[in-house]
């Protein structure tokens, strides 16, 4: 198999104004395939940055979204800081930002000003529910988006209250896809020659993860139910999450054989005649009584056992772990999408590559997230041209900012 000599985006040069999750997702995903990624923060740091004075376990979201990106700070309420973001995005191919709609127009750098500026330049924004429609100003974050998209609804159980996934999945479905959509810009332009507006509302992102939910709607025009760890559109069984003698493990089976395999492994094999589990709609009109043919099982033994019994039989099957098992993966870290590194503010932390894996493409080179204004110096006089007096100046000015000269908006 043929290596490339460069990363897929080298030369792209992309400013992530992005904040929290969401867009620095979308921007390290960018820096991991190659492009030369300006993180471009306010004075006082964008809000996780903030989270390393609480401690080092909560410093490392922000190491783990903005490596490999260099790191610049403007004052956008500055005349000055306007005027640098202006001549950057002149230079730039991507500048992407999840700001609310409208923020960055107010400030003289919403999308069209600087397309004006530069028409190849790709603009990717990412808000909560669009730049248009009646709901276009509602605040959003990652916990009302799930609430507002029906996430909540169907997360759960039937006597239980709504409840949100334990991830930030809105923030990062979301931010893939603000991803994919930049990239997708930047392939249109090669053929047209021009840039574009990149819209990603989040509440749209996340509809299509609810695919199978959907049934009761289309099905009875009823709210879809919550299921606990069934399947959400209860077409399946058995599809749950059944205890261990050691914990619990998820055990699904989606076609006739898996379900032959099961009886096989758990040592009763005429259950696959029994009429009243023997296709899928027996075994969803006898759901309890399939969950408890399974738990009676699974529960008199450890998860290691059941999911190599489940192997063996080649039953979907998994242990539910916790996060410091994942952590210590051994899959995850021989696969490299783990790696144990020493950070320059935060120490030993873990952290991960990009999922999405390239085979003919080089393995990027590991940077870790840097300071706040690290690169204020060397991305000014790289792009501008700015000398060292007239960088001193806009330090002095404010319109840039360094680590240990920031506006903290609280004081600790």
């Amino acid at each position: 198999m043929s290596i490339t000599s460069k990363l897929p985006l080298d030369g792209v040069v992309v400013l992530d104004l992005g904040q929290v999750y969401q867009g620095p997702y979308a921007g390290f995903l960018m820096a991991q395939a190659g492009a030369t990624v300006i993180k471009v923060e306010p004075p006082q740091g964008e809000p996780v940055r903030h989270r390393a004075r609480i401690s080092k376990g909560n410093a490392v979201p922000f190491a783990m979204l903005n490596a490999n990106k260099r790191n610049i700070s403007l004052n956008l309420k500055s005349p000055e800081g306007v005027d640098l973001l202006k001549s950057l995005a002149a230079k730039a191919d991507v500048l992407i930002e999840n700001y609310a709609p409208g923020v960055l127009d107010r400030l003289g750098v919403g999308y069209e000003t600087l397309s004006a500026i530069n028409p190849r330049l790709i603009y990717g924004s990412a808000t909560g529910y669009g730049l248009s429609g009646p709901d276009r100003n509602n605040l959003a974050m990652d916990l009302t988006i799930q609430a507002v998209s029906g996430i909540m609804s169907v997360t759960g159980f039937p006597d239980g209250m709504p409840v949100k996934a334990g991830p930030a999945i809105t923030d990062f479905i979301s931010g893939v896809h603000l991803y994919a959509g930049i990239v997708t810009a930047l392939y249109s332009r090669e053929k047209t020659g021009r840039g574009q507006l990149v819209e990603i509302a989040m509440v749209e992102a996340v509809y299509p993860a609810m695919a199978s939910n959907l049934a009761d709607v289309f099905n009875n025009a009823a709210p879809a139910p919550r299921t606990g760890n069934r399947h959400g559109g209860l077409a399946e069984a058995p599809y749950n999450v059944y205890p261990a003698s050691d914990g619990y493990v998820a055990i699904i089976s989606v076609n006739e054989a898996h379900w032959v395999g099961l009886t096989q492994a758990m040592g009763r094999p005429e259950l696959a005649r029994d009429a009243r589990l023997k296709t899928v709609l027996d075994r969803l009109k006898h759901i309890d009584l399939t969950d408890q043919i399974v738990s009676d099982w699974s529960s008199k033994l450890p998860r290691n056992q059941i999911t190599e019994i489940c192997r063996q039989h080649k039953v979907p099957c998994a242990a539910v772990r916790d996060l410091l098992e994942v952590t210590k993966d051994r899959h995850l870290h021989a696969r490299g999408m783990l790696r144990e590194i020493t950070h320059p503010e935060y120490g030993d932390i873990l952290v991960h590559r990009s999922p999405l894996v390239l085979h003919d493409a080089e393995t990027p080179d590991y940077a870790p997230s840097a300071a706040l204004g690290q690169h204020n110096g060397e991305v000014l006089a790289q792009y501008l041209g700015l000398s060292v007096a007239e960088i001193a100046a806009l330090r002095q000015s404010g319109a840039i900012v360094e680590q240990g000269q920031e506006r903290l908006p609280y004081a600790k």
